[in-house]
Formats: C-alpha cells, structure tokens, sequence
C-alpha cells in the first residue's frame, strides 16, 4: 500500500499525528503492535495514576484520626482496586479507538509488528506498505539489568506489577527514580513491607539532596526501608523466597521483587538498520531538532528518542513536528521547557535547572527555600512535609528552575513554568495579590524570601 504518512506507534505523538495529518488531507496508515494508546495509557500514567489514588485513600483513611474523625480498621481489596484500574484503562483505549475510527477513509490502522525493509517501506504482517514520511512513535520498555540470578526469580516490571491480586507481604524495590519510588510507596500504603535499593546517595538522582532528602524523610516516615548508596550484587530464590544480596554484603529476603531501574528505546525489532536509521548508543534513534532522522522522510518522537521520557514531552514532540511538516513553524525542539512531576506523596516536581547543575554550569544564582510547614494551607489540611525552591538570574531577574516537594507540587510548578516560558522575571510573583489560604500564596512567600523582593 502507498500512503503518504505512515505512522509507527500509537502513543500520545504518534495518535494526534495520524489524526491531525488525516484532516489535513494525507492518506495516512497508523501500526500498532499491541493495545492503542501506548504506554501512557496501557502502562504508565493512567493505570499508575489509577492505583495511586487508592493508595492514597487508604492513606488517608488510616490517618484521619489526626483530624479528629475516627474511622475503624482499614482494608485495601487489591483486586477490587485492580478492576477500578483496568476499567479506566479499557475506557480510555476505547477512546483512542473511537477517535481513530472516527476519521474518514483516508486514515487506516492495523494491528500488527512494522519493521522497515527500506528506506520509508515497512513491513507490517506480510504486507509492504510505503510512504513519503514515516513517523515512528515505538516508545519504550522496562530495563532487564545484567544481574547475576535475575533470569532464574518471578522479577516484576512496571506493568506486572500492576496486575497482583494479593497484597505482597514484602516489596523488594530495585531502582530508585520515579517508576521505583512511585510503587513503592503506593504498595506500602496498600499494606506491604518495602524496601527499595537505590545505587545513588539520593532517591530521584536528578534532584537535589534537600529536595530529595524530603521525599526521603516521608518514605520513612511511612516505614518505608530505604537502601540509598547500594547496587543489587545477585538475586536467587530460597524456600519461596527471594534473596537479593547488595554489593556491601547486606542480604534483603522478600516475598516480591519489583525490577525499575530504566527504560530502553524500542527499536531493535524495528529494522533500523535496513531503512539506515542511525542509532545511539541506548540504542535510541537519533534525529535533529526537527525530529529528522538520518534516513530522508523518516521521524522519530517520544521515549524512543532516549529522553526526557514523558508523556507531555511526547506530546509536545507531535505539536512541534505537525507544524513542521504543515509549514506552520520552524520552531525546533531545541531549547524548550520540559516541567515533570514524580506522583508520590508528597509529589516531586521541577522545571528548569537545579542548584546541582547550576553550580557545575558555573552559572551565577540565587536561591530561595521555603518549608511547606511555613504555608497557612498546609498546616490547616495537615500536609506540611516538603518544601519549595527557586534559582534567580542575579542580573536579569529571570527564573533559572524551581523544584518543590509537597502537596500539588504538580499543579504549583505551572506557575513558574508558564512565567519562564513568557520570559519573565519572578516579579509578577511579589505584585501578584494571592488568594489566602492558598498553597499558591506560598510560591508569593518563597519568591519574597529572596533579599531583593523582602519587604522593608
């Protein structure tokens, strides 16, 4: 089949894309190997999402004595919440379907492994189908680490994990970014022993040790057994049990073993090399800032580019290619804010730089910290672990990044996002007239506690 565009991938770029381009009148087929949706929608934010909420509930629950309400003794029914899950998933990859069989005829899809056996011609189930752009959208899987033992234990994934029926008695967590610490927590307020081995000093190793430290303490606080500074050595199984031992000799026994140390790009069934698609050393695809591989009239988006690997990155690479190809932009991916958040409890989130890396970039800045305990709102819903920060150009004015750990550090993080996307200074922060109580009246009060913007 000839088609003009033929999209690999049905994640949050590839979706939009094949949609978008359909509308604009290009004869469009779209590949998905297994569910629609990708992994956001099958594996990743809906499902864990999903789960989060339960554990939070149950969190709640357990601790609304301190509030002065008294409820009795908790119980989490894990396949109850399990169902819930995989409800809200089948609902929202029926939607991606019904927006795909929605459009008219010049938008096909099949269901299927692609695999190029050239340059812009693919493969999919016995059927070569070529076109004058390829878009491959394949994302990303879990990381399968070279440790001795591991091929020979029932080792879970980020997916597995999430179809458990039964509470396990003791989560042993290897990895300790966001997939890792995100499980962690949430089986533990499911009702589980966890112990989580990180190789660095620092849970979620991109941040800074104040804001990490913090989540740190919270996951303690929890009793949740952290293990930072350690790799696994080995891994075997005794009397049902499994037995990871650290490379400092400590021997952690559990009954599960949830393996989230990385995701790896997908694309070493895709047949890059018969098309002379270059690949990086991950094995991600390289392209330039306008997705642009090195094989003409074939792109790359998402989590197969390597990074940064999230969902509103995806779709914010659909966004930029679009109009790219349409001609309504020239505006590459170069240089663009990439704001995430870590759905713990408290949340992590960040844009921007961090102290760490401004230091090594010997950039100059100031930075402000401000403990969540001294914000009016936390204090009255009890939710006061965590802080806020923020790095200043000290000539401009301009926000270098910000990081909080803390309640809706998720949804506070837009507000200096959207200013650093405008170009602003953090000014409009001072003059702003907050809402009292409010969470966003403490992103007001850490920006004042910078010397410059002090009251007199």
């Amino acid at each position: 089949m000839q088609v003009d565009v033929l999209v690999i991938g049905s994640g949050q770029a590839g979706v939009p894309l094949a949609t978008r381009l359909a509308e604009s009148d290009k004869k469009v087929l779209l590949v998905e190997r297994r569910n629609l949706g990708g992994t956001c929608v099958n594996y990743g934010c809906t499902p864990t999402k999903t789960m989060v909420a339960s554990a939070r509930a149950a969190y709640v629950a357990r601790r609304a004595g301190r509030l002065g309400v008294r409820t009795g003794e908790v119980h989490v029914d894990l396949s109850a919440v399990v169902d819930r899950k995989n409800e809200i998933v089948r609902q929202w990859r029926s939607g991606v379907q019904g927006r795909l069989e929605g459009q008219p005829d010049n938008l096909q899809w099949r269901q299927g492994h692609a695999r190029f056996v050239g340059p812009r011609e693919v493969d999919v189930n016995g059927e070569t189908h070529a076109a004058e752009w390829v878009i491959i959208n394949t994302g990303a899987r879990h990381v399968h680490p070279n440790l001795p033992g591991l091929d020979e234990v029932p080792a879970l994934d980020n997916a597995s994990i999430m179809e458990l029926r039964q509470v396990p008695e003791h989560l042993i967590v290897l990895g300790g970014g966001y997939i890792a610490s995100e499980f962690g927590q949430m089986f533990r307020r499911f009702g589980a022993e966890v112990s989580i081995v990180q190789r660095v000093d620092h849970l979620i190793g991109r941040e800074d040790p104040d804001i990490a430290g913090a989540l740190e303490q919270a996951f303690r606080d929890e009793g949740i057994r952290l293990w930072l500074g350690r790799e696994g050595k080995s891994v075997h199984q005794r009397a049902g049990r499994i037995v990871l031992e650290l490379t400092d000799g400590t021997k952690l026994e559990g009954s599960h073993l949830l393996v989230a140390v990385g995701r790896q790009p997908n694309t070493d069934s895709l047949g890059c090399e018969a098309a002379g698609i270059q690949l990086g050393s991950r094995g991600e695809i390289v392209v330039d800032d306008h997705y642009r591989t090195s094989t003409p009239g074939v792109y790359a988006v998402g989590d197969v580019l390597g990074g940064p690997q999230f969902t509103h990155t995806s779709w914010d690479d659909h966004r930029i290619l679009y109009d790219h190809l349409t001609g309504r932009s020239t505006k590459g991916r170069g240089g663009r804010l990439v704001p995430y958040t870590v759905f713990t409890d408290p949340q992590v989130a960040r844009v921007g730089l961090s102290e760490e890396e401004a230091k090594q970039a010997g950039i100059p800045y100031e930075v402000a910290t401000l403990p969540y305990a001294s914000i009016a709102r936390a204090i009255e819903v009890d939710e006061t672990a965590g802080l806020m920060k923020l790095l200043i150009d000290p000539k401009t004015e301009k926000i270098l990044g910000a990081a909080m750990v803390g309640l809706e550090a998720g949804e506070l993080i837009h507000i200096f996002v959207a200013l650093m996307q405008a170009g602003s200074t953090a000014r409009p922060l001072v003059d702003v007239q907050a809402v009292h109580p409010t969470l966003a009246e403490g992103v007001q009060s850490l920006v004042m506690s910078l010397e410059r913007y002090a009251l007199p």
